[in-house]
């Protein structure tokens, strides 16, 4: 369960390393209007938004990377509480099919890091 935990965090971490590249680079693409749905009026006028917003996307894909790195578990369920906090208030108030793409993955990665065993050094820290 660890291995398929670790899986699951490093996809959810490739998936705003994704909203990254569509929020701050191709926003006014063909391609970023398509997925938005937008016009490119819409988009121009809303390209600095969305580049903020990439900009934390691409922080929340650092955290997991960096918490996949460490094995750390408390920031593996710090960072994927981040990704399910903020991919609700989403779905909420933007698009409710954000909450498949966003929380959702995030939620079920958030489960396999809590029913993964901890590794061998922190069981040993918890021993002590």
């Amino acid at each position: 369960m660890r291995i398929v935990s670790q899986v699951l965090l490093f996809a959810v971490a490739l998936v705003h390393v994704w909203f990254l590249i569509l929020e701050m680079f191709l926003w006014n693409h063909p391609v970023g209007l398509r997925i938005f749905g937008m016009t490119p009026e819409v988009a121009a006028s809303s390209a600095v938004l969305a580049a903020n917003q990439g900009l934390y996307n691409g922080l929340l894909a650092l955290g997991l990377l960096w918490a996949l790195v460490a094995d750390r578990r408390d920031l593996k369920m710090f960072f994927l509480g981040c990704v399910i906090i903020a991919g609700v208030y989403g779905g909420i108030t933007a698009k409710t099919t954000i909450l498949l793409v966003q929380p959702l993955p995030g939620f079920v990665a958030l489960l396999a890091v809590l029913i993964a065993p901890a590794t061998a050094a922190r069981k040993r820290q918890y021993i002590r």
